[in-house]
């Protein structure tokens, strides 16, 4: 999705194409270097923006969004406004980018559903002028998750077809730099929703802060597109339906490589060789271990699976035990650390384990299962274990 703002305000591009010709042209060359869309806006959504009147709005996108779609150009407007929407739904744009998520004006859900065209909503708290007094969250991936659930349970329930949303965690609106990242990291959670997810992170200021000089001066506005590239990079792999970027061409390219990695990777094309496993199971050993006193004083038998990965060509090649892992000396040497100082946890005595099967050098990883079958549980129970895996690096 290229963005279009014919606004003189916009925090990265504001004036640059507030003149219908100019704004024309751009639609142009964005959907000739691959934008699916050319997302049009007529008010600035900055932190701490002021809203112009929805006449004043009209005014600015309808005569592009007539001329980009006239030319065969797919339009989305941009707008939290229900009767801006229709007016641009009639002059030809085909889908509805509400940053309210449908918040700001309960007429939008009405105007999306009789046009029949998708909604992408966007997580939203208030408008641009107070919004980042409300970035305050619990959990920002699992609220912002279900704040957008419930739009789009409110967005169903007036008649809009599901199958026709599209979600926005809508980084930079009420967030900050920590909360975007989190949400960048956890965009499975939102995906699980079910809607297409469109992530919006271009040239945003945590980027900015993100790649600031060292006396700590933010990136300017015009030298974030190195790493809006990278998030679209991070968001592809992360199955996003779509990006809402400036510059287009350098971040479809990026999305095709994201796509040529993702296709190799899930044909198994370039599947990285699993590593040769030795392993051991069900060594039985004596320790003291447990956060009651009794079992301080008796000691009990734990149970102990060790699995380590390791490359064993040598050995195949040579047939000497002097290049493999003896597994004698390491049964030996975790059943002496059972044996050895009490701990309360298992947890604590799998970590142990676990470094124990580290020490030769030629182990990358090692994989340990403490199981602990006469626990002191006042129900029948089988067994009670905990899995650790540890790699060198």
């Amino acid at each position: 999705m290229g963005v279009l703002n014919v606004t003189p305000d916009s925090f990265s591009d504001g004036g640059r194409y507030a003149d219908l010709d100019a704004a024309v042209v751009h639609g142009l060359e964005m959907r000739a270097d691959g934008a699916d869309l050319v997302d049009v806006g007529g008010e600035s959504t900055r932190p701490g923006a002021h809203r112009v009147d929805a006449d004043e709005e009209s005014r600015r996108v309808l005569p592009v969004i007539a001329a980009l779609a006239e030319a065969g150009v797919p339009v989305s407007v941009d707008t939290t406004r229900a009767a801006v929407a229709a007016a641009a739904l009639k002059a030809g744009a085909a889908v509805v980018n509400d940053v309210s998520g449908g918040l700001a004006d309960p007429e939008m859900a009405r105007v999306v559903a009789d046009a029949e065209v998708p909604w992408i909503l966007m997580h939203w708290r208030g408008h641009s002028r107070d919004m980042q007094r409300l970035a305050t969250y619990d959990d920002v991936v699992a609220d912002v998750t279900r704040e957008l659930a419930d739009r789009v349970d409110a967005a169903v329930a007036a008649g809009v077809d599901r199958r026709r949303l599209v979600l926005d965690p809508g980084l930079g609106f009420a967030k900050t730099a920590e909360h975007n990242w989190a949400l960048l990291a956890g965009l499975d959670r939102l995906r699980a929703l079910g809607p297409p997810v469109l992530v919006g992170t271009s040239r945003k200021s945590f980027l900015g802060r993100l790649l600031s000089d060292p006396d700590g001066t933010p990136r300017g506005v015009d030298q974030r597109e190195d790493a809006t590239v990278a998030t679209t990079v991070v968001a592809a792999l992360a199955g996003a339906w779509g990006v809402r970027v400036h510059e287009v061409r350098p971040n479809v390219d990026a999305a095709r490589v994201a796509a040529a990695y993702a296709r190799s990777v899930h044909s198994g094309l370039s599947r990285v060789e699993r590593p040769d496993r030795v392993t051991l199971t069900g060594l039985r050993a004596t320790g003291r271990h447990g956060v009651f006193d009794h079992e301080r004083r008796d000691g009990q038998e734990f149970v102990v699976d060790a699995t380590l990965e390791l490359d064993t060509r040598p050995a195949a090649a040579s047939d000497a035990l002097a290049d493999t892992v003896d597994y004698g000396g390491l049964a030996g040497g975790l059943a002496e650390a059972v044996g050895g100082e009490p701990v309360d946890l298992i947890e604590t005595l799998a970590d142990r384990l676990v470094a124990v099967c580290l020490r030769d050098p030629r182990v990358g990883a090692a994989e340990i299962t403490v199981h602990k079958p006469h626990a002191p549980l006042p129900l029948a129970f089988s067994d009670v274990a905990v899995t650790v895996r540890r790699s060198r690096a």
